[in-house]
């Protein structure tokens, strides 16, 4: 399931630099702000995605 949510992350990552070049491109700030707030949320759930990971790491060599 991490994969799948750093997978989504990415996705959402994307999106927002997509909106974001184009809000630039037709000189809309409303959809380069959209863009920026996408990209921020995609990398911070990309940033959770790692810790959730680095902390099952971290509990599999614990209890191994």
């Amino acid at each position: 399931m991490n994969a799948v949510d750093k997978l989504k992350a990415a996705a959402e990552k994307v999106t927002g630099e997509v909106k974001e070049a184009v809000g630039k491109a037709t000189d809309n700030d409303k959809l380069v702000a959209e863009g920026k707030v996408d990209k921020a949320k995609g990398e911070v759930k990309g940033t959770a995605a790692d810790v959730k990971d680095t902390v099952a790491d971290a509990k599999d060599r614990l209890t191994s």
